[in-house]
């Protein structure tokens, strides 16, 4: 039994700009305030992103605050549900090669992504990827700081629903940063980079992957280096 746990940005899908609008808009609707600092996306929480937001515009980033940015992100990406298969697109290969996986006796697919789950969804969806990955087992960006904490959570949670243990060497973390590598390494597990976002593979070598692909176009190689957990 293997379980594969996908990054969503850049990795299945491009919704380049988007987050960044959004975020530029929750904290205008939440602060009453023009943006006047964007972070680092790649690779990074939602909860991480919120925090900092805040706190680099003078608002508190305690629970409530963090929760209200929540709220209005997901307010806004629903706005956008109708557009979102224009706003975006699905990176190639990568329906074919979830479909491939969904067919494979033993095999799992879920998510570890510093979206929100309801982001994560409405990302997927426009696509048809929602269909090949369990969105209840997954690990999201809401739940905390750190990217190695999500694995921990989607490995918890997939035991949980289907009875059964996923020991790291039978867990496989795919995404496109050094933080997907380092995530995936700190639990032992599998790591599949691929160089569809901004790194190359030497930063994700560097980082721990295990193999590093081009992207998901060569669904042959996507499926040797997943199988091989």
């Amino acid at each position: 039994m293997i379980l594969v746990l996908w990054d969503i940005d850049q990795t299945l899908v491009d919704y380049s700009g988007v987050g960044r609008r959004w975020y530029a808009e929750a904290i205008s609707n939440v602060l009453g305030i023009d943006l006047l600092h964007m972070p680092e996306f790649a690779g990074r929480t939602e909860r991480a992103l919120a925090a900092e937001l805040l706190a680099l515009h003078g608002a508190r980033s305690e629970e409530e605050d963090v929760q209200r940015v929540f709220a209005e992100l997901v307010r806004l990406a629903r706005a956008d549900r109708p557009d979102l298969a224009t706003l975006g697109r699905a990176l190639p290969g990568a329906a074919e090669a979830l479909a491939e996986l969904a067919g494979r006796g033993g095999v799992l697919q879920s998510l570890v992504t510093g979206n929100l789950p309801e982001l994560a969804g409405l990302k997927l969806e426009p696509f048809g990827l929602d269909r090949y990955v369990d969105l209840e087992v997954g690990g999201y960006g809401a739940i905390s700081l750190e990217r190695h904490h999500l694995v921990a959570e989607a490995m918890t949670q997939a035991a949980a629903k289907y009875g059964r243990r996923y020991p790291p060497d039978s867990v496989v973390v795919v995404g496109d940063t050094p933080l997907d590598m380092l995530a995936g390494r700190h639990h032992g597990t599998v790591t599949v980079g691929v160089t569809t976002g901004r790194y190359d593979a030497d930063a994700l070598h560097a980082a721990g992957a295990t193999v590093v692909l081009p992207g998901l176009a060569d669904t042959s190689a996507v499926l040797a280096a997943v199988l091989s957990a």
